[in-house]
Order: C-alpha cells, then sequence, then structure tokens
C-alpha cells in the first residue's frame, strides 16, 4: 500500500477562502468607502462551479493512471485561483463605475420617513428583510416604529406592512430593487423600536453592516440571518424575561454583545470560520457564563458559522 497520501482537494480551497475573505474583511474595516459585501453575497455561488470543475479534472487525471502517487490537485487549486480572480475582478468593477461613471447616481438618493403606532397591541412579530446596504437598529421609539430610510435609484421605497388582530401585531419591512453595483451608502436604514412592547424579532441582512442595539429593547425571540457582510448585536443589559436568539452566520464578521449578569447559554457550531467566546466558558458542549442557573432570567442562543468569524464577548 502506497504511503503517498498526497493533498486532498478540500484542505486546498478552504485555507484559500478564508485568507481571501479575511483580506476583504481588513479591506473593509480600514477602507471605509470599500464594501465588497454586495458583489460576494451574490457571486459566491461561482465557487462551487470553478472549484467543481477543477475536482472532475484532477479525477480524470487520477483515472487516466491511477497507479500513480496522488498529485497535487492542481485543477481544484486552479479553479480556486480562477474564482478569486473574477469575484476580485467584479468587486474592482463594481467600485470604479460607482466612483466614476455614474456619480450623480450617488448624489441622486430618496428620503422617507415613517412612524408606526402600535394600535394597541401587546406584543408584536417582526421581520425585517434588507437585501443590502447599512441598517442600524435600537430601541428608544415612542411609537411601536420610527423609520428612517435613504435609498438611492435603483433601489424601491423599502415597504412596511403593520396589522393587529387580537392584541398581537404583525409588522414586515422589506425591500426590492438593487443590483451589483451598489455600496452601503446607496442604502441606509434607521430604525428605531419600542422598549416596552414585547418583541419577536427576525432580521434578514443579504449583503452590508448592521448595527443592533437591543440591550433596553423587550426582545422575547431574535433571529439573525447574515448573508455577507458585518454584524453588531448588544444583547447586553437586564432581561425581564428569556431570550431565545438564533444567529445564522454568512460571509464576514457578527460580534455578539452579551451581559454579564443574566445568564448566558450558547450553543455553538462552526462552519468554515472561526467562532471565538470572550467571558464564557464550555461546560457539557455548551458555553455559559457566572450567572448561568443563578439569575431569574436566560439568554438561549444559538449560533451557526458560516465563511467568517463570530465573537460572542461578554460585557
Amino acid at each position: 500500500m502506497s504511503k503517498d497520501r498526497g493533498v486532498r482537494s478540500g484542505s486546498i480551497v478552504f485555507p484559500v477562502l478564508l485568507i481571501a475573505f479575511g483580506g476583504l474583511i481588513l479591506l473593509s474595516r480600514e477602507l471605509p468607502n470599500f464594501d465588497p459585501w454586495p458583489v460576494v453575497g451574490k457571486y459566491w455561488p461561482l465557487i462551487l462551479i470553478f472549484a467543481g470543475v477543477g475536482m472532475f479534472w484532477d479525477r480524470s487525471q487520477r483515472l487516466r493512471n491511477p497507479e500513480a502517487p496522488s498529485a497535487f490537485p492542481v485543477g481544484t487549486m486552479l479553479g480556486t485561483v480562477l474564482f478569486l480572480l473574477v469575484l476580485f475582478a467584479l468587486i474592482w468593477r463594481g467600485h470604479t463605475f460607482a466612483s466614476h461613471e455614474w456619480p450623480s447616481h450617488s448624489s441622486m438618493k430618496s428620503h422617507k420617513v415613517e412612524s408606526i403606532d402600535g394600535k394597541g397591541a401587546k406584543s408584536v412579530r417582526m421581520s425585517v428583510k434588507m437585501p443590502a446596504g447599512d441598517l442600524a437598529m435600537s430601541g428608544g421609539a415612542e411609537s411601536l416604529l420610527n423609520a428612517d430610510f435613504s435609498f438611492g435609484n435603483s433601489w424601491d421605497a423599502p415597504k412596511i406592512e403593520y396589522s393587529v388582530q387580537n392584541g398581537a401585531g404583525e409588522l414586515r419591512i422589506d425591500q426590492e430593487g438593487g443590483g451589483t453595483l451598489v455600496t452601503n451608502s446607496d442604502n441606509t436604514w434607521n430604525l428605531k423600536v419600542n422598549d416596552s412592547i414585547p418583541l419577536n424579532l427576525e432580521i434578514d441582512i443579504g449583503a452590508g453592516r448592521g448595527v443592533l442595539r437591543f440591550a433596553k429593547v423587550d426582545l422575547t425571540r431574535l433571529e439573525l440571518n447574515i448573508g455577507a457582510g458585518q454584524a453588531d448585536v448588544d444583547l447586553s443589559g437586564e432581561r425581564a424575561k428569556d431570550l431565545e436568539a438564533e444567529i445564522q452566520g454568512g460571509v464576514g464578521e457578527a460580534t455578539i454583545r452579551l451581559p454579564k449578569d443574566v445568564g448566558v447559554v450558547a450553543v455553538v457550531h462552526g462552519g468554515l470560520g472561526s467562532i471565538d467566546t470572550h467571558g464564557l466558558k464550555e461546560e457539557d458542549g455548551q458555553y455559559v457564563n457566572e450567572a448561568y442557573g443563578k439569575s431569574p432570567t436566560t439568554i438561549h442562543l444559538s449560533v451557526n458559522g458560516g465563511i467568517g468569524s463570530i465573537k460572542l464577548q461578554q460585557q
């Protein structure tokens, strides 16, 4: 039996992708006008095509000479590199066009402000679906919702739908339009919700950045889906009742800020990226803080990592 184990295709693809996406994250932090995530969010499936073709070529080469020692997966490596070159070309093209060809588009924005009254709702289920852009969300609204939208010509105006039945409110915010050649500044949402109305919240951020401050918001459940980009979620502060929170990571990074005096138990499933925990200890396959089992309320957190990084940080 041959002792030459060779190099597996998967062992080549993942490190190269992690290095590339790590470089994009660093560039997006250092360059405020550099936002590659809308392009990454739209075109990342190309890696399945390019790497798949490369793997098929490597396999055909092995079948031609099955007795030869396992060789370096040249096809897979070339497919991965070709995907990254195409992706970087699309990112460069998008930023070049946005900066030079259509400068008037960035200055031609629409502005929309809305205030939604709770209409006596005792609890509200809220859904926020943002395809791409900057999302800032916090408490402090006197009404159920105070919304401020700023969006470019490529976007339709965000739609808000609200209804109340038997004391339970249903609030939906979504948007259509956009395209590949957009930046965060093309689409900006600033949402403020009421602190005292119990809120079951679902947020989908397709590509971009989300800054979510829920320290004082009466959340009963949170579901956050991050496509491509960055999210900073603050769940610190006192909790009058238990909170169920589920974080789905995509391509990019997310920081989840957790309280010190409220019990926290987190179940973490890693993807291709990394998941860091600060102020939590591992116990029976879960991560808990010192207040877990001692405080009257608990945050039950489920985290699924993607390509990128997720940080759980106790305040």
